[in-house]
């Protein structure tokens, strides 16, 4: 099988899928919390501290992962990441205390977030500048995709085979994917044997990860913090993630508390949001390549298309805030999500805007890293305490972090364009 047209769009698809299977086996536990809480005596603290132990992996995870990535390649260090995340989440039809739990979310958060900077790099690796925010959001688009799906898949195997069956199906999932990724990801565009000499030369023409300086090495977590612009990531991320983890995690405890719903319930209502997201993921992809194309440079195009974004997400959170309906309470956090997932694809491209060659997946996972920390405090600790009365302040706190998050952009980013990295060679 030999000179395979739009190699590049299959290669993100299946990364799109991915993650598909990623946010289907994170969101499953929240899904059928009610019921496993109430069959094994656990408490709304005892879910904070497995979350907690789960983003604490994840963190150490986005960190490690960049660099794994860097090093080991695309091809492996995907087959390793799902492989162990496939199995943690298997294993979680195993636990029965607050212990176990943990012990197994924590393996699934230290391999799942191999997903994010090894999508970057695939990104940086099979795709030109004016087309790298419409990949980031086609992967974008299969978290939202997997959330959307995750809800009634999971209720309806629930329903069907039970919590601790219901976790080995969804197990199963990645290790089916590893079958088609082996064997069309065979290498880089630049040595791939079945790519288009055209599709190649159109990869290579632009600035690509697969065109570095020939002896380019990989960047220190030291070197990468020393430019003002890596920060931009950093800071972004730390306070604008939070609001995407807010949903993944607490949605359906919301929908419990505030709503009195039961599985079934969270299985009809819950992937609206998300829908939403998918929709914000592909627009805000689209638009800034649409944009480049047109003659804006990256700079304004990314800027432009991040600040649109917080405009959509910062009301639809203040009408979040005080939703009367479950449906008026979903159809407004999907307009939250929409606008969020157009600021943070684009935010997401950042570090292949910035740099080439080996040190593209380090910076995405140290501003992955960052994201989690940012989660950790507002999105795992600070919930259940703003809860306790009303989730009114919970909602008002994801607006007030949109607009510190676009301003890191302006303020650390500068104007977005290539970095000279020639010193690192």
């Amino acid at each position: 099988m030999k000179n395979v047209k739009g190699l590049r769009w299959w290669i993100i698809a299946l990364i799109g899928t991915a993650t598909v299977i990623n946010y289907i086996d994170r969101t499953s536990l929240a899904v059928m919390w009610p019921d496993i809480s109430k069959e094994l005596n656990l408490s709304k603290d005892d879910y904070a501290s497995i979350v907690s132990a789960f983003m604490i992996a994840y963190a150490i995870g986005q960190a490690l992962s960049g660099r794994f990535f860097d090093w080991i390649g695309t091809r492996i260090g995907f087959l390793s990441s799902i492989l162990v995340w496939s199995a943690a989440c298997a294993m979680h039809g195993l636990a029965r205390s607050i212990l176990s739990f943990s012990l197994f979310r924590a393996i699934l958060g230290v391999s799942e977030a191999g997903n994010w900077p090894g999508a970057t790099k695939a990104n940086a690796e099979w795709f030109p500048n004016n087309e790298r925010a419409l990949a980031q959001g086609i992967f974008g688009a299969g978290a939202s995709l997997g959330a959307v799906i995750s809800a009634p898949l999971i209720a309806f195997l629930y329903l069907l085979l039970g919590w601790k069956a219901t976790f080995v199906v969804i197990g199963l999932l990645g290790f089916i994917w590893i079958i088609p990724w082996m064997i069309i990801y065979k290498t880089t565009p630049d040595k791939h044997p079945w790519i288009t000499e055209e599709e190649r030369n159109y990869i290579l023409k632009g600035p690509s990860l697969t065109a570095p300086e020939t002896n380019e090495r990989t960047m220190t977590w030291k070197e990468a913090l020393s430019h003002k612009q890596s920060w931009s990531v950093i800071v972004s991320r730390f306070f604008l993630d939070p609001i995407w983890w807010l949903f993944v995690n607490w949605l359906p405890i919301y929908l419990v508390e505030q709503f009195g719903f039961n599985v079934k319930q969270i299985g009809m209502f819950a992937w609206v949001p998300y829908l939403g997201a998918a929709v914000g993921s592909l627009a805000g992809g689209w638009y800034s390549g649409y944009k480049i194309k047109q003659g804006w440079t990256v700079d304004k195009a990314r800027k432009r298309t991040i600040l649109y974004g917080g405009l959509i997400t910062f009301p639809a959170f203040i009408f979040a805030a005080f939703a009367s309906t479950p449906v008026v309470a979903v159809i407004v956090m999907a307009a939250v999500l929409c606008g969020f997932q157009i600021m943070i694809n684009n935010i997401q491209t950042l570090p292949s805007d910035f740099y080439s060659g080996k040190s593209v997946g380090t910076v995405a996972g140290i501003g992955g890293m960052s994201a989690v920390f940012g989660v950790l405090v507002f999105s795992t600790w600070l919930i259940p305490v703003l809860s306790k009365l009303s989730y009114i302040p919970v909602f008002l706190m994801g607006a007030a972090l949109v607009p510190l998050g676009i301003f890191a952009i302006y303020y650390f980013g500068g104007t977005i364009q290539r970095i000279d990295t020639k010193q690192y060679q």
